[in-house]
């Protein structure tokens, strides 16, 4: 079942409408207001990809996606959009599921470390200005430099210190660092830890090809993340899934455009991502998507207009499904005006006037056909959901995570020797028993700083990680390096 590459059915108007495997990759994107059949909508493409043996990943931001395995049929209103539709043979089926959860509540738990998430996205999560993300790089540079793993909070916090503490021995090297920088970036990460972020950084890190699973039929498996809890931080949620698509884009091969997609990426409550974000970070935002597609990932962003996102980012989403959205003020109508403006033309069709007309489950969709250029915008129903409507119970759901083959794996924390522990026991082998003692090895040591013979007798005991996971720490992903530059294997 999972093996083809035939196109499925998504929605009915005059005609069928189907989408193309070989086609998913060129991005797409899912708009409408609240209550409009997004989410619907979300799972049919979700379930359409699943059965093709397509994985797919999603953030479940309202807690209404975990009845994906389970078959549906207990809903009526599915039951007449099945009569309205004709859909003769509709068989109600679940879907492979792997449940994750940031916070390892609900699913089998998230984790990166800080050096894989890098200072661009950091600065992001921490809210940090120009000049205080600037000299975050610098600590992670001192770091990476002089070989100091930065696996988790606590590393980074006793990094920032002793670059904070060493802040005149470091000038000539890496530059000014401020006082009040060093101050706002370790109050903004004791805020990260109160709201739980503490626990998303560490190990066992998140190996990407989890997520790129079938099951014995061949379907691809649906990742869903938990994000209920998540959302309440918007932009932690956002730069978490900005972070996931960096890995992605580093981690898998150059594929051009194969026949079906090798993951789908569906971007949920995509206008967070661009909420008063750095023009560097943009841009880095918007590279990823233009590149990614060649790796074999369709990205899908769901929002409840289009114009929450950049023209830059919306002119790549080449299959559209526009849900009903509402024209109450003029400033209502002028979004009306210009979501249907990015539509290709209909004839038969008044764009504008369909949009505010939608009913519940209604669409106007235009999918890119067999040559990569989009079909004429057309009013349709879409396709029921296969699967459960309502969520999973608390035992439900836990009888899914506990019988999944990745059950224990990330449940397992792991605490290797790191910056912390480094730092920590270099500043306390250091205190001088007296301070003659101290001043003795003050003159011995010439001109060579304390805290220079720290971090080089650290980068030595930090050797023992490369090739391991943590072995790809210094260099990172494209929206996690300093420089930008690639990852090294």
């Amino acid at each position: 079942m999972g093996t083809t590459s035939s196109p499925f059915l998504i929605a009915k108007g005059k005609s069928d409408i189907f989408l193309l495997p070989k086609m998913a990759n060129r991005h797409g994107l899912i708009a409408g207001a609240t209550g409009t059949g997004k989410t619907v909508t979300l799972r049919v493409l979700a379930e359409g990809f699943s059965k093709i043996g397509v994985p797919v990943f999603m953030a479940d931001v309202k807690g209404d996606l975990s009845g994906l395995p389970l078959p549906g049929g207990e809903h009526p209103k599915i039951a007449e959009r099945i009569k309205a539709l004709k859909l003769a043979g509709f068989k109600f089926e679940g879907c492979p599921v792997s449940f994750w959860d940031v916070f390892g509540e609900q699913g089998h738990p998230v984790r990166t470390t800080v050096s894989e998430m890098g200072p661009l996205l950091l600065s992001r999560i921490l809210n940090l200005n120009e000049i205080q993300g600037g000299v975050l790089s610098l600590v992670f540079k001192i770091a990476d430099d002089h070989g100091l793993l930065l696996l988790d909070l606590k590393d980074l916090r006793s990094m920032v210190q002793f670059t904070g503490d060493h802040a005149d021995q470091f000038k000539t090297q890496y530059g000014n660092i401020s006082t009040a920088s060093i101050g706002a970036i370790q109050r903004s990460l004791l805020n990260l830890q109160e709201q739980g972020g503490d626990k998303f950084f560490g190990e066992p890190a998140l190996n990407i090809e989890d997520f790129m699973q079938t099951d014995s039929k061949g379907n691809g498996m649906i990742n869903i993340l938990t994000a209920d809890r998540l959302m309440q931080s918007p932009r932690i949620y956002a730069t978490f899934l900005l972070w996931l698509l960096s890995e992605l884009f580093e981690d898998l091969p150059e594929v051009g455009d194969p026949p079906k997609p090798v993951l789908v990426f569906f971007f949920d409550e995509a206008h967070l991502l661009f909420d008063d974000i750095p023009k560097a970070l943009g841009e880095k935002i918007q590279q990823v998507v233009r590149l990614i597609r060649s790796k074999g990932v369709g990205v899908y962003f769901v929002t409840q207009n289009p114009l929450d996102l950049p023209e830059t980012v919306l002119g790549q989403l080449g299959n559209r499904v526009q849900h009903a959205l509402r024209a109450f003020t003029p400033r209502d109508q002028k979004n009306v005006k210009a979501a249907a403006d990015t539509f290709r033309a209909n004839p038969k069709l008044n764009i504008v006037k369909a949009i505010t007309e939608l009913a519940v489950g209604e669409a106007l969709v235009s999918l890119l056909d067999d040559k990569g250029s989009p079909t004429m915008v057309e009013r349709a129903l879409v396709c029921p959901p296969h699967s459960r409507l309502s969520p999973l119970s608390p035992e439900e759901r836990n009888q899914f995570i506990q019988s999944s083959v990745l059950y224990g794996h990330y449940e397992k924390t792991v605490d290797r020797e790191s910056a912390y522990e480094k730092l920590k026991e270099k500043a306390e082998s250091s205190v001088p028993a007296s301070q003659e003692k101290s001043s003795q090895t003050r003159q011995a040591a010439g001109p060579k700083s304390e805290a220079t013979r720290l971090i080089q007798a650290a980068a030595k005991s930090a050797a023992h990680a490369v090739g391991s996971q943590i072995g790809r720490q210094i260099i990172r992903g494209v929206l996690g390096s300093i420089f930008g530059g690639g990852r090294r294997r």
